[in-house]
């Protein structure tokens, strides 16, 4: 890391991640946040990741790199976190095929309907076993 980007680098209450988190927590965008902070997304949602695995401390400063247990509880956030962008995703995707169904019974209803009216419109026949053309001569 250069001289200049540690000059640049800031510094973040624990309390300041948190009212964070609890933003993108309350469904907020990560997108607006990292605008309104001017923070990378990807940072606030390292801070939201470890916050989940750790609370309060795992969001307190530590310079350079992190202890081996502090690290592999922040692996296993990610694993977390993984696990519930693919719970979302399983439930965007159900959401889908419900609506998918939704629309095929409504087309089925409207087909029924049409059918129904169709077979009410025909000529009725005179009768059973009626025959339409004239008998066939024996010549």
């Amino acid at each position: 890391m250069s001289k200049e980007s540690k000059e640049a680098r800031r510094s973040f209450s624990p309390d300041f991640k948190l009212k964070i988190i609890e933003r993108l927590d309350a469904g907020e965008g990560g997108t607006a946040l990292s605008i309104e902070f001017m923070i990378k997304r990807e940072i606030l949602y390292r801070w939201r990741d470890a916050y989940r695995a750790g609370g309060i401390e795992a969001l307190r400063s530590k310079p350079g790199r992190p202890p081996r247990g502090e690290a592999q509880a922040m692996a296993v956030a990610r694993g977390t976190a993984g696990k519930a962008s693919d719970l979302a995703e399983a439930q965007r995707q159900i959401a889908e095929l419900q609506r998918k169904v939704g629309r095929q019974q409504l087309d089925l209803d409207f087909f029924k309907q049409a059918l129904r009216h169709i077979e009410a419109s025909r000529r009725p026949s005179d009768g059973l076993g009626a025959t339409v053309s004239s008998p066939k001569s024996r010549r």
